[in-house]
């Protein structure tokens, strides 16, 4: 009898698009339009993300345009940005609204790094807590007599490599963030 890793699978798949999300929007010195997912503006009597009513596109390596699809949109989408916290400089222009992102200091990479540390201790602790829903699902069955024990420990080795792989690709994501942050 084989046991059933899909749940695990599927939580393993879960968190790291999760972290995947979450580290997309630890800010760097680099222009990116993933940093503006999170920013609600009023249009139309509604709150909707500025991907809804505008295109963002990358302007340089430190610049972002955003056109809105109605232009009198540009005036919310600048006090959107500006009221965001992200420590990032707007600008309107003829063509739309531009947004500055300014140059990192050392002290402001430490903390970027911590931030992406902690995002994949997270990660790592919701990893965990499903690889111990599964241990115990698995004893449970080997207690039950569903299982024999020489599978219990078969199974175990199956769920700890899934776990290992998913470990190593949160280090690899660190690894990279880490490269992205310090250059």
């Amino acid at each position: 009898m084989a046991y059933d890793f899909k749940p695990l699978e599927k939580k393993i798949a879960d968190c790291t698009e999760r972290l995947s999300r979450e580290l997309s929007g630890v800010r760097t010195g680099r222009a990116a339009p993933s940093i503006l997912d999170g920013v609600q503006v009023e249009s139309y009597g509604a709150r909707v993300p500025i991907n809804q009513i505008a295109t963002i596109s990358v302007e340089d390596a430190r610049t972002l345009r955003i056109v809105p699809w109605d232009a009198s949109q540009g005036k919310e989408i600048e006090k959107a940005i500006t009221t965001s916290n992200l420590g990032l400089s707007v600008g309107m222009d003829e063509k739309g609204v531009r947004v500055f992102f300014p140059e990192l200091t050392s002290e402001r990479r430490v903390t970027l790094l911590k931030l992406a540390k902690e995002k994949i201790e997270e990660a790592r602790a919701s990893l965990r807590s499903a690889r111990d829903d599964v241990w115990s699902d698995i004893q449970k069955k080997e207690r039950d007599g569903e299982i024999p024990e020489d599978d219990k420990f078969r199974f175990k080795d199956e769920m700890q490599k899934r776990i290992d792989a998913a470990n190593k690709a949160f280090d690899d994501a660190l690894a990279r963030k880490e490269k992205e942050i310090a250059s």
